[in-house]
């Protein structure tokens, strides 16, 4: 090689781009578990891997005692008290992925279910059946569940598993089951009724604040004044979380159904007559906990609370809502034309009979009466209340003025009635695909 030669393949060298380290490729729990040492970003090393698959497996063990299998849940939320997300994490694909029904029997029962059907024998098929597909992971639920402590961990586990849950499939079943299980042991029969006022324990007050998520809390005036005497709030609790408030519902007692948010959160405004209030306003429902996302119990909440103001308050008449239409202004985004959208940033300044504003309440119409997914309603608000009987009452104008009532709806708010004679019947046509609707609003749709 003479000199040019050397000097080129040196040059080169130099200029060829370095190599990027490609990331090891993310291994399933199962070869974790059957490795020796720690591979990339791997949380627990396979021998500690191996140490908590055997910690759960010790819970569920069949030949301890109810008793003995909650001390052991307890140590192992003790050790979860203080691990990383990381550890966690790990811990959540063990008790997921690893404690499943066997396939192979539930295979074996069902063909046996499957031949006896028709037969003498098929109930008695159904019920090995059912058995078979009962996976252990449910089993280890109820262990935990048995710790003083338990229930609480479970869900608070399910709230900080619930962002990983798109990007990591694997923990859907982990997921679902809570949530089966939550379903049961939140059943509204164990739930209790409470009310909460300004002489409840200053804890129980502060969890308003926290946990308020419709119309934020501002102040401890702004709390006494939805805690005053003309205001009810009444939250469901559980037993095993004596003081979190599962859910809340806070009520305005007046004279008329409520057009807009200014006047009840006006804390300088004088309580109304109790005398002569005949309309109770639900204007604010918060659910508290994130681990109990999709356990449904705001129905009966409602129904419970109708039936304490009715008894206090034997004038009361009319039951309704103030309710925000948090998916407005993203579904307009998508169907309405540009120069309305444009027109509409300037809302609040437009003319009562202007067409852009009336546009805008029939488009709202249109969205509330009509658009549907999967026969459910297509807002969230929307779907809870006529879920429960309620139907579509008024749209209200400029209802809720502050920032996120614009960036949610423009503004308007909407009231959903409450006729107690017409729930059924409102059900029933909303499962026809018929959501229940007043005059005004179909004057809107017309």
């Amino acid at each position: 090689m003479n000199t040019r030669e050397w000097l080129s393949e040196r040059v080169s060298r130099l200029r060829a781009p370095a190599a990027v380290p490609q990331p090891a490729p993310v291994r399933s729990t199962n070869e974790r578990l059957k490795a020796r040492l720690r591979q990339g970003e791997e949380a627990l090393s396979p021998r500690a891997l191996r140490q908590k698959l055997d910690e759960l497996k010790g819970i569920v063990d069949p030949l301890v005692s109810e008793v003995e299998g909650g001390r052991r849940a307890g140590e192992l939320i003790d050790w979860y008290a203080s691990a990383s997300p990381a550890h966690r994490r790990d811990l959540w694909l063990l008790m997921s992925e690893r404690f499943v029904a066997d396939p192979a029997q539930v295979k074996a029962a069902q063909q046996k279910y499957a031949a006896a059907v028709g037969t003498p024998d098929e109930a008695a098929a159904e019920v090995l059946y059912r058995r078979a597909t009962v996976s252990p992971r449910r089993r280890l639920l109820q262990r935990f569940s048995a710790h003083p402590d338990g229930i609480p961990f479970l869900v608070n586990l399910r709230a900080e598993m619930q962002p990983q849950l798109k990007a990591d499939k694997r923990l859907l079943a982990l997921d679902v089951e809570m949530e089966y299980m939550f379903s049961t042991w939140f059943d509204v029969g164990f739930l209790e009724l409470r009310r909460i006022s300004w002489d409840s324990p200053a804890s129980l007050v502060e969890k308003l604040i926290k946990y308020e998520a419709v119309h934020d809390i501002r102040s401890w005036g702004d709390v006494k004044n939805r805690l005053d005497s003309d205001r009810r709030c009444y939250g469901f609790f559980h037993p095993r979380l004596p003081g979190e408030p599962l859910i809340f519902v806070e009520v305005a007692l007046i004279n008329e159904i409520a057009p807009s948010i200014t006047p009840l959160l006006d804390e300088a405004a004088a309580p109304a007559d109790l005398d002569r209030a005949t309309t109770a306003i639900f204007y604010s429902i918060s659910n508290t906990q994130a681990g109990l996302r999709g356990v449904s119990f705001g129905d009966s909440l409602i129904k419970r609370v109708v039936e304490c103001l009715h008894e206090e308050f034997p004038r009361l008449k009319t039951f309704a809502t103030l309710s925000p239409i948090p998916g407005l202004r993203a579904w307009l985004g998508k169907h309405a034309p540009a120069e309305l959208l444009q027109a509409w940033e300037a809302a609040p300044d437009l003319a009562e009979k202007s067409p852009p504003r009336v546009a805008l309440k029939q488009w709202a119409a249109r969205y509330l009466a009509q658009e549907l997914q999967d026969g459910k309603p297509l807002d969230a608000v929307a779907r809870f209340h006529l879920g429960n009987g309620a139907r579509v009452e008024r749209l209200n104008w400029a209802a809720d003025p502050s920032p996120k009532g614009f960036k949610q709806s423009y503004g308007l708010m909407v009231n959903y009635l409450y006729d107690l004679k017409k729930l059924d019947r409102n059900r029933s046509a909303l499962a026809q695909g018929k959501i229940p609707v007043a005059p005004a609003i179909k004057d809107l749709l017309a």
